[in-house]
């Protein structure tokens, strides 16, 4: 190391100690040896510019202990450090206005400069609003309000109409079927000056996994192209919620083909009068291949209700149909160049560039699907969009190739890295070779503050009258709690039903709906509505609520995963090592995800309240990897007559 270097880690050790010891003491925060540990192990290895994992458990303060070394490595290399997160809802309590950086911020009086690059669906497309069909019959008055909203707002942000529901904000949200070349905005849309804005931070970025992975990939062929990166040049990456890049990073790094965006196409040119016969009879190929492609796709596809994404079982006759769709999509992708050749304007330069996009990125999906799919690919269906999706099998070297070669310090920092302790799993997935752990537990005392309550085997097994039996449990278990709960489903499915069985109870809580609104303002509504009830598949992680506004956490379902093809391979795998998936894939996932809700409960040693998991566990194979998930010490009672806890 170097004396620059050396003088550095020095200063940043002694300001770390100046700040956990001294500084955050005079405001009111207690002294966490946790936290502290975890900030110098952190501080250590970014001063080495090497990548750190850091497992910290509920309550330590893991965000402090890792932008303290985040704000001064930026400020060190005169580049920002980049803070990237598992949604949009904790890219809010991070940078939010009155988020964790901006009390750090206050605190330490640091002006810390920190700006939000938040997906593109975030924003609306200016393309799509140019284009809008406003003679659509009688609009809601939430597509309404959107509407009026969107043609007076500068930012475009979701976030400035938080309570309009996803599949409303989807009909004007930014869209990369879009051709942007064709906006009268091009340039000055509200994407790009978003882009504009964050890329001028001086000391963090905070962006979400997906946005920080379609840089990554992107990045050199963008250069190459004359085009900005997404992200600008940056000194060290945090993963926050690091457990959960895996998936991010392979879609980002995947291909999909849309059966509705082909379709779209020979609609549109057969609207067009005097449209070309080798045009019209390709695209009616194309739409052909298309149609028997995604019939053969579902009729091989399988999965449950909890997942969009169904595993397919590939078979000869669903290659040959891809290699015929593949074919005729570049067949079709001729003939536009054609058009283009002849300068024929029946189609405007819009729709040539669209078709052109859509029948590219079809094509490099296929490709890969035809090519590789026997090793080098998992390939999935979509439920709801009928889309076909193929990402890598391992990012591992690509990781490598992009990120950990670079030298630069990286971050992962979650509760659960680990198992028990051991960080194997994790390294491997990740193709890490190098690196550096700690691991801390809570420093709550779960003994005094949190109870848990377990049914006995009383709740019947068929699904309807589970249904209704924990409905009922439900219902006694918000009476005790005057609402203040946050209920857990393991499925977006499990909303609607819990949405509707309650309805004839008629309780005076007010309910939030996972599906009712952007996430971060309906938390932000839990936090404000002390007896509110905040219901969704979608939070099991990362959400802070401390205070009385908690009181109740509901297991719905005990968080299984579901059987989708990411899982299926890991499945397939430890099947192919004479493991038992369910016990080496199923159960530790489970534990995992339940750990992690059950570490929404308690954020403070104030706070006080008890979780509830509505599935009998007793004799049950997964009885002791539930146990293992529970707040360590938690009292464990199966009478509701024991949860004292939560009365006022």
């Amino acid at each position: 190391m170097s004396s620059k270097q050396q003088d550095f880690s020095a200063k940043l050790n002694n300001w770390i100690g100046d700040v956990f010891y001294d500084i955050l003491p005079q405001h009111g925060y207690e002294i966490r040896d946790e936290q502290i540990y975890t900030a110098f192990q952190i501080a250590d290895d970014v001063a080495k510019g090497r990548v750190h994992l850091a497992e910290a458990g509920v309550g330590t303060g893991k965000t402090f202990a890792y932008l303290l070394s985040a704000i001064a490595y930026a400020r060190y290399k005169k580049k920002p450090a980049l803070i990237a997160c598992a949604s949009t809802a904790l890219q809010e309590q991070l940078a939010g206005p009155e988020g964790d950086i901006q009390k750090l911020s206050s605190l330490l009086g640091l002006n810390i400069d920190v700006r939000m690059a938040k997906e593109p669906r975030q924003y609306v497309c200016d393309l799509k609003l140019e284009r809008f069909d406003y003679s659509l019959d009688e609009p809601g008055a939430d597509l309404t309000d959107l509407l009026d909203w969107a043609a007076k707002t500068r930012r475009g942000e979701r976030s400035e109409i938080p309570n309009v529901p996803d599949r409303v904000w989807a009909q004007v949200a930014w869209d990369e079927a879009m051709v942007c070349d064709n906006c009268r905005n091009r340039g000055f849309c509200k994407l790009v000056k978003v882009r504009e804005h964050y890329r001028s931070a001086r000391d963090l970025i905070v962006c979400d996994h997906g946005t920080f992975f379609d840089d990554l990939w992107t990045r050199e062929e963008r250069l190459l192209d004359g085009k900005l990166p997404l992200l600008p040049d940056y000194s060290l990456v945090v993963f926050d919620e690091g457990h959960k890049v895996l998936l991010p990073a392979a879609l980002r790094a995947g291909g999909q083909v849309v059966k509705e965006d082909i379709a779209n196409i020979l609609s549109t040119i057969e609207r067009v009068q005097g449209a070309r016969a080798a045009l019209l009879s390709t695209a009616l190929a194309m739409d052909e291949a298309n149609v028997r492609f995604f019939n053969l796709l579902y009729q091989s596809a399988q999965g449950d209700e909890r997942s969009q994404r169904l595993t397919v079982q590939i078979n000869e006759q669903l290659l040959k149909a891809a290699d015929v769709l593949r074919r005729t999509l570049g067949q079709f992708e001729f003939e536009l160049q054609n058009e283009q050749n002849l300068h024929i304007e029946s189609l405007s330069a819009t729709q040539l560039q669209l078709f052109e996009y859509i029948a590219e990125r079809a094509m490099v999906a296929l490709d890969r699907f035809c090519r590789h799919h026997e090793q080098g690919v998992i390939v999935w269906a979509e439920r709801a969009e009928q889309s076909f999706w193929v990402v890598p099998r391992n990012i591992d070297g690509m990781l490598n190739k992009h990120l950990f070669k670079k030298k630069l310090p990286v971050v992962f920092s979650s509760a659960t890295l680990s198992t028990g302790g051991d960080f194997s799993y994790l390294a491997r997935t990740l193709g890490l070779q190098d690196f550096s752990s700690s691991s801390v537990n809570s420093p709550f005392d779960y003994q005094q503050q949190a109870v848990v309550y377990l049914p006995e085997d009383t709740l019947d097994s068929d699904q309807e009258n589970w249904l209704n039996e924990a409905l009922i449990s439900l219902v006694s278990l918000l009476k005790l709690s005057h609402g203040r709960a946050l209920v857990l489903t393991n499925a977006p499915s499990d909303v609607p039903k819990i949405r509707n069985g309650l309805k004839r109870y008629q309780l005076p809580y007010q309910f939030l709906w996972e599906d009712s609104g952007e996430r971060g303002y309906l938390i932000r509504r839990f936090r404000e509505e002390i007896s509110s009830v905040l219901v969704g598949s979608g939070f099991w992680e990362g959400i802070d609520v401390p205070g009385e506004a908690l009181k109740l956490l509901v297991v719905w379902r005990l968080p299984f995963p579901a059987q989708e093809p990411l899982l299926e391979d890991q499945r397939r795998a430890a099947q192919e090592q004479g493991l038992d998936p369910f016990i080496t894939v199923d159960i530790p996932k489970m534990t995992l995800t339940l750990k992690q809700g059950c570490g929404r409960l308690i954020r403070t040693r104030e706070d006080r309240g008890a979780i509830a998991i509505m599935e009998a566990i007793e004799g049950k194979p997964w009885e002791q990897a539930v146990l293992s998930a529970l707040p360590p010490g938690a009292k464990i009672v199966n009478n509701l007559a024991e949860l004292s806890i939560l009365r006022p």
